[in-house]
C-alpha cells in the first residue's frame, strides 16, 4: 500500500468508513518526502525507542518503524486503530496503544515498553494542541533525547525564537528551560490530506543534559507565572509587570533590578534566559 497516494489513502478511508475529524486537527500527510526526512531527524540510530504522538492512518509510523527498535503509537482516535492494523501489519516492531497523550502515564509507559533503550519522542502535532502536548512532554522529566515534532509555521517560529527578542513569548522561555530549539525544514499545507490553511515546520527539541541546574519544580512553576507575567503585559516595563507576580512592591524591585545589572525600564522581551533567572533567583533570595 502507498500512504503517499491520495487515491489510496482515501479507498482505505471508505473501506473503514473514516470521516476526518476537524475537532481533532486531523490532516494526514502525504507528502512522501516529509516522513522519511522526519525520522531521520528524529532517530540517531538503530538501537533507539521511538514514542510517537497522533499517528493518524501511520505514514510516519511506518518510517519510523524501518529506522528504529521499537514504535509505540499514541492514539486518540479509535476509529483509526482498524486503519494502522493493516497499516502497520508489516511491521511487527510498531505497537499502537490507545490514549489522550495528554493524560497518558508516561513515566508507566516506557518503564513497561523500552526496558532501558534510548528513546526519543516525534509527532505530527495537531494546530490546536501543540502548545500543551510540548509542555508535557519536556516538563515530566521523561529519559529522551529528543522531540522532533511538525507544527504549524507560526508556531515553529515562536518556540524557536531567541528569548531576548521580540519574537519571543512565554512559551519560548519555557522550551528554552528544558531544551535547545531548531528549525528543521518546511512543511507546504499541499503536503496534507485534507490540505490545512497554513504551512507547517518540523523542528527538533533537544533536552538539556543539565538537570542539577535546574530550578526545583515549585520554583519552576513560579518562575514560568513570572515569566507569563511579563508577557501578558509585554509593552509594559518588568518594574510593573513583574511586581505583582513576584509579590514586591516597586522600590524593593527597582533595587533588586539594580543589585543583577538589569534596567529598571527593561521590558521582558529584551531579557534574556540568564537574565529572567537571574531575577527570579534574586526575587527569590
Amino acid at each position: 500500500m502507498k500512504l503517499s497516494s491520495p487515491s489510496e489513502i482515501k479507498a482505505l478511508l471508505q473501506k473503514n468508513g473514516f470521516n476526518f475529524s476537524k475537532a481533532l486537527g486531523q490532516n494526514f500527510l502525504i507528502n512522501p518526502s516529509v516522513c522519511p526526512r522526519m525520522a531521520e531527524a528524529a532517530i540517531p540510530g538503530p538501537e533507539y525507542g521511538v514514542i510517537e504522538v497522533g499517528p493518524g492512518i501511520g505514514v510516519l509510523t511506518v518510517e519510523l518503524a524501518r529506522r528504529a527498535q521499537k514504535v509505540i503509537a499514541i492514539e486518540l482516535d479509535e476509529r483509526l486503530y482498524p486503519i494502522l492494523d493493516e497499516t502497520l501489519a508489516d511491521y511487527p516492531n510498531a505497537h499502537v496503544v490507545p490514549g489522550d497523550i495528554l493524560e497518558v502515564d508516561l513515566h508507566k509507559l516506557i518503564a513497561e515498553e523500552f526496558d532501558g533503550m534510548p528513546l526519543v519522542i516525534c509527532a505530527n502535532l495537531p494546530y490546536y494542541i501543540t502548545s500543551p502536548v510540548i509542555m508535557k512532554l519536556l516538563s515530566e522529566d521523561l529519559p529522551i533525547e529528543n522531540l522532533t515534532v511538525m507544527v504549524q509555521k507560526e508556531a515553529a517560529d515562536r518556540l524557536c525564537a531567541d528569548v531576548g527578542t521580540r519574537a519571543a513569548g512565554a512559551v519560548t522561555v519555557a522550551i528554552r528551560y528544558y531544551a535547545e530549539a531548531e528549525q528543521l525544514f518546511f512543511v507546504s499545507k499541499g503536503s496534507f490530506l485534507p490540505a490545512p490553511k497554513v504551512d507547517s515546520e518540523v523542528i527538533r527539541l533537544t533536552l538539556r543534559q543539565d538537570a542539577e541546574d535546574r530550578l526545583s519544580p515549585e520554583d519552576a512553576d513560579r518562575f514560568f507565572k513570572m515569566v507569563q507575567a511579563g508577557f501578558s503585559q509585554r509593552r509594559k516595563t518588568i518594574m510593573n509587570s513583574f511586581s505583582a507576580a513576584l509579590g514586591m512592591n516597586k522600590a524593593d524591585l527597582g533595587e533588586l533590578l539594580d543589585s543583577v545589572d538589569i534596567p529598571r525600564t527593561a521590558r521582558i522581551e529584551q531579557l534574556t534566559m540568564d537574565q529572567l533567572l537571574d531575577v527570579y533567583k534574586a526575587a527569590k533570595g
